[in-house]
């Protein structure tokens, strides 16, 4: 006779990130780890967990098949599914927090879920550089996390969200994307040298861009990008003597020949392009182009675009090993210069 589910308490969380299946099946293992669940217990049918939490088949079927693969689960006909084996190796379990999706951040994520593999649980959340939504996703989580993996930008000019970091048992804390001042302690960080980096990859263009003889940096006011950009492509101007300008406002700016754009914002690039395009402009030769954050677009925009950019799936893979090692190292994330058709 099928033994009654022991999983009703089973919740699925709306406001995280995480897909629906991968959060099924972390709180089943969770379960396993409590001793909710042990072995040779029945699990509701696919069409149960459907109906009661209102997602899809298909969801619950690739949580459930993960759970085949790794051994958890067994499947028998016309019996059902039942717990197979309680030896749960995920002791780590991670509270991972964006600030925003995009193509770049993806590739972080991506190479961060891969590195870990099977060895930890992970609960996604996205904030949207919004510090309101980033406070009540940290204080309303309840599960106890050996880990919060963060990126941390936010476009409010606030010390409050670094208060709120430092409250983070710094034994569990990992900063991804930038270091940030005031944060006491020893934790782990895998970072960009924001203004350092920038200065590095122009010198390394400076042969192509010399057919120039100004550079623009395009850095909107309501921007999470730290000053240190600014800084540094204002000593790379300084001491090979361009003429530079920061624009705030790329609407009312005045496209000419001779001019390099560098773009941060990807709103930013398709602003430009219609401005040199509307003139008839030649990328390349007439006018400059620099894109900040390599992604694989790019390489096909406008005979290619030349990018300035982190290494984004290295930055994964790097907080993935700062985790897995409980390392408290501060690591410098490698940047570069990919030079295409638009210098």
């Amino acid at each position: 006779m099928k033994k009654p589910s022991k999983i009703a308490s089973l919740t699925i969380d709306e406001f995280s990130s995480t897909p629906k299946y991968q959060q099924l099946v972390n709180a089943i293992l969770n379960a396993i780890k409590q001793g909710v669940l042990q072995k040779g217990d029945a699990m509701p049918s696919i069409n149960e967990l459907s109906f009661q939490y209102e997602i899809s088949r298909v969801t619950i079927e690739k949580g459930y098949n993960i759970l085949r693969k790794m051994g958890i689960l067994e499947a028998y006909h016309g019996k059902g599914y039942f717990i197979a084996n309680t030896n749960v190796s995920q002791d780590i379990k991670i509270f991972l927090m964006f600030n925003k999706l995009s193509a770049h951040k993806k590739l972080i994520y991506d190479a961060f879920v891969a590195t870990l593999g099977d060895k930890a649980a992970i609960d996604f959340y996205v904030y949207n550089n919004d510090y309101a939504l980033f406070k009540k996703l940290l204080q309303q989580q309840k599960n106890e996390y050996t880990h919060y993996v963060i990126i941390p930008h936010f476009i409010e000019k606030s010390d409050a969200y670094r208060k709120l970091i430092d409250e983070i048992p710094k034994d569990k804390l990992v900063l991804v994307g930038k270091k940030l001042r005031g944060i006491t302690g020893e934790f782990a960080a895998v970072y960009e040298n924001f203004e350092q980096d920038i200065y590095n990859a122009l010198s390394e263009a400076l042969e192509p861009l010399s057919k120039y003889h100004t550079l623009k940096l395009i850095f909107p006011v309501n921007s999470y990008f730290p000053k240190e950009i600014v800084k540094g492509f204002e000593n790379f101007c300084y001491n090979y003597a361009f003429h530079f300008k920061v624009i705030s406002n790329l609407d009312d700016e005045v496209v000419k020949e001779g001019e390099v754009y560098i773009n941060l914002m990807e709103e930013d690039l398709v602003k430009v392009l219609d401005k040199i395009i509307s003139l008839d402009l030649t990328v390349g030769k007439q006018v400059g182009l620099i894109s900040y954050n390599e992604t694989p677009l790019k390489n096909y925009i406008m005979n290619g675009l030349t990018t300035i950019s982190t290494d984004f799936k290295m930055m994964g893979m790097t907080a993935a090993h700062l985790v897995l090692e409980n390392s408290k190292a501060h690591i410098e994330n490698p940047f570069k210069l990919i030079l295409r058709g638009s210098l």
